[in-house]
């Protein structure tokens, strides 16, 4: 358990100090601290009586602090952008991860029906149980693309635009299969943005990760064009 810092205690080991690195910026630092105060306020962390802008006097393990509150943060909120300087601060940061999302039969067979892809790989279980070498269904490789989407909104909410346009995809290519029953979820992390006189063209690394194995199902680099007001 770490020390409360009072005047008698003069902490020696820098390392053992609350560092700031592992933000992404100033105003996330802001919030995490701010998330930190509100739920952790009989912690020893915090001594009684004192604000969250003292919380770096002090002591805490860093890895402790971004095991359960950074994370924390980032199951509960969602990244708010409202301005091109705001996106600017994450360019080379991740931008965040998104809730798991289960890939069931039906799912799968609404895709075949909507794509006209019906191959017997995705919609036939008992012939899969028999046959494929994964001994089930699994979803069409597009089908895990297409919920690409639905996670980005659950990461990030870019605010103040006249219109967004998905400009493409760069680099994408299929990695494990996902089984029907598999969950996955999206990572992402902000490559580049560039002005283009009046217009942010956002280059986003993605990846879609498969819950019950921990590999990538897919990955690439997803590109979004921003017009700011």
């Amino acid at each position: 358990m770490p020390k409360k810092h009072n005047k008698k205690y003069k902490p020696n080991n820098k390392n053992s100090r609350v560092r700031f690195q592992f933000f992404n910026s100033k105003s996330e630092r802001t919030n995490v601290l701010a998330l930190i105060n509100n739920k952790c306020k009989n912690n020893p962390i915090l001594v009684k009586g004192q604000g969250v802008h003292h919380l770096k006097d002090y002591l805490c393990s860093r890895r402790q602090l971004n095991k359960h509150y950074k994370q924390d943060y980032y199951d509960m909120e969602k990244l708010i952008i409202n301005s091109y300087a705001e996106f600017e601060e994450y360019v080379g940061k991740v931008l965040g991860t998104s809730d798991y999302v289960q890939v069931d039969q039906d799912r799968i067979n609404l895709f075949a029906d909507a794509t006209l892809d019906n191959q017997w790989i995705h919609v036939d279980q008992e012939r899969a149980k028999e046959e494929s070498p994964f001994k089930s269904t699994i979803a069409h490789g597009y089908l895990t693309l297409s919920l690409l989407p639905y996670m980005w909104n659950q990461i990030i909410e870019v605010n103040n635009l006249k219109m967004m346009i998905n400009y493409g995809i760069e680099k994408m290519k299929f990695g494990q299969a996902v089984l029907c029953g598999n969950s996955v979820r999206l990572t992402t992390k902000l490559e580049s943005l560039v002005n283009l006189r009046g217009a942010a063209k956002a280059e986003i690394k993605f990846s879609i990760e498969v819950k019950e194995t921990g590999k990538k199902a897919l990955e690439g680099i997803a590109i979004f064009i921003y017009y700011f007001n």
